[in-house]
């Protein structure tokens, strides 16, 4: 079953997708938000052309794990995808994961104009990574 995950932002969608036995996630794009319609015309395509089964949202939690302001805008994005697309949609905490992009890129020695086009992508790949590993470890638990 493959999942497909949004880094969401209010400039960009930041893309990752799993492979069909979800143990890996890797990244495949970023779309640039124009309105909503037009934005969930792009993941329609994506959701599509990769057959996705069920939608990560990263949750941007405050650091003490509060939901401030941004968490709720990606609640709601949640439940519209929810509505237009009619499959799961669960969340995942993002605590530092365009840090962990950065520093990924910049010891890679990217340079920041590229970084910059890259970035949302390879936070939606950790983010996701996150998620499958934490599913692959329940699943050995029970």
């Amino acid at each position: 079953m493959r999942i497909l995950c949004i880094d969401y932002g209010s400039k960009n969608l930041g893309l990752a997708v799993s492979d069909d036995l979800g143990m890996m996630g890797h990244g495949i794009g970023t779309i640039r938000r124009r309105t909503l319609a037009l934005d969930f015309d792009d993941l329609h395509k994506h959701i599509e052309r990769y057959e996705i089964k069920q939608i990560v949202l990263g949750l941007p939690c405050n650091m003490d794990g509060s939901i401030g302001p941004a968490a709720q805008a990606v609640l709601a994005f949640g439940e519209e995808l929810k509505k237009k697309f009619g499959l799961p949609v669960d969340t995942w905490d993002e605590r530092l994961s365009s840090f962990e992009a950065e520093d990924r890129l910049i010891g890679a020695e990217m340079r920041s104009k590229k970084r910059r086009k890259v970035i949302d992508t390879v936070a939606a790949a950790i983010i996701l990574q996150g998620y499958l590993d934490h599913i692959q470890q329940q699943e050995r638990s029970s």
